[in-house]
């Protein structure tokens, strides 16, 4: 069984993902970013998770496809922790965070996409000066826009039905038993 968790960069995904897993400890927790950076650090020399991002399409497909033979091989209950897309900040393109090429070799029972306001976005985003994260509103609502469509698209394509979160400042627990509701 694999549920994939998806969401834009300081909706809180983690913090949501962190609760769900005290409450569920059967399942395997693996964040995708982190299969890409070991990857990617040892393919391409980058140093840290946000210069993934600064891969060219092809370096990026390249990293993508290692990590899909891996999550391929995954038995049991998993979560996969990811992004629904990755914007290139250098070049203003959107990357699929899950393209066909990975998501057919995957059994996918349900996608959840983990959300906020977009103002609180930004403000979470500015307040974390541990990533490299662009806070401007407009770039995070197109952001939000892309990923909502992308899985609906992802959905179509593997058969998942979709569940959408919205994590609002203040109400984490709330988003926590959405989620744990769906494990």
């Amino acid at each position: 069984m694999m549920i994939i968790i998806m969401g834009l960069p300081g909706a809180g995904k983690t913090t949501v993902l962190d609760g769900a897993k005290k409450l569920h400890p059967e399942y395997t927790h693996l964040n995708y970013g982190t299969l890409m950076f070991e990857i990617a650090r040892e393919k391409f020399k980058i140093e840290n998770r946000d210069q993934i991002r600064t891969l060219d399409a092809k370096q990026q497909k390249a990293v993508q496809a290692a990590v899909g033979k891996r999550l391929a091989k995954e038995k049991g209950k998993v979560i996969l922790d990811t992004h629904c897309s990755v914007l290139n900040p250098q070049k203003g393109f959107y990357l699929p965070g899950l393209p066909y090429s990975l998501l057919k070799g995957l059994s996918v029972d349900m996608l959840v996409l983990i959300t906020g306001d977009i103002e609180e976005i930004a403000a979470r985003r500015s307040n974390d000066p541990s990533r490299a994260r662009a806070a401007n509103k407009d770039e995070i609502m197109a952001h939000d826009q892309h990923n909502r469509m992308l899985i609906a698209a992802y959905s179509a394509l593997s058969g998942a039905p979709v569940k959408i979160i919205v994590n609002r400042n203040g109400k984490a627990d709330e988003a926590v038993k959405e989620l744990s509701a769906v494990l």
